[in-house]
């Protein structure tokens, strides 16, 4: 079982992980995104370096996926093979961020990557309004968000809807907005209810 979670910046991906990963047993796998040396230089000059920083996030996300895939066995991952490139490079290209030309080349470079590796058998997306995700990056206090621009965090947001709106494979949604799954664990239990209904329609009674 493969599940990935997508979300925009301050959903609460990293600690659905968690909790879904101790609930199911199921490995815990945290994207390396902080891991990216381009990251801190990327919010503060966003022009100069959203390719360097969006190639470096597809070469290290796709590393690790393979890694996984090699190696069997149940994982939950607070990323997915889609988030940058179905809502990431569109808009950074969309705000004048990243050119025609570095689209393209990165496009071309996802494709052929995406085509090697299988799909997850479910994607959770946990979407919150914007105030929502401000509220839990403040929260976190990691020194290289706290640049972040408040039309990218908006323009991500739109863009998320769109693409769970139009995503093809089975997906469950969370609202942090409604759904508080870190402090209140009814709420959280609500959650893991919907997963284990998902979890019966693609495998009926058989266990992983």
């Amino acid at each position: 079982m493969q599940i990935a979670i997508s979300g925009n910046i301050g959903a609460g991906k990293t600690e659905l992980t968690r909790l879904l990963s101790r609930h199911y047993g199921y490995r815990a796998v945290f994207g390396p995104t902080e891991e990216n040396p381009y990251l801190n230089s990327f919010y503060e000059e966003m022009r100069r370096w959203s390719f360097n920083m969006m190639i470096h996030s597809l070469y290290a996300n796709m590393s690790q996926l393979a890694e996984l895939t090699q190696a069997g066995g149940s994982f939950i991952r607070d990323r997915s093979l889609y988030d940058d490139a179905a809502v990431f490079a569109p808009n950074l290209h969309s705000m004048g961020l990243l050119s025609s030309r570095d689209l393209a080349t990165y496009t071309k470079m996802f494709e052929m990557m995406y085509s090697l590796l299988p799909k997850p058998d479910l994607l959770i997306y946990v979407r919150g309004d914007v105030p929502t995700l401000i509220r839990h990056i403040q929260k976190r206090g990691r020194d290289y968000e706290s640049s972040i621009r408040l039309d990218y965090l908006t323009n991500l947001n739109d863009r998320y809807e769109k693409w769970a709106a139009e995503y093809p494979g089975k997906m469950l949604t969370v609202d942090t907005d409604e759904l508080d799954f870190v402090e209140n664990r009814e709420h959280l239990g609500l959650i893991i209810n919907k997963i284990d209904a998902v979890f019966n329609s693609l495998f009926g009674n058989e266990e992983d």
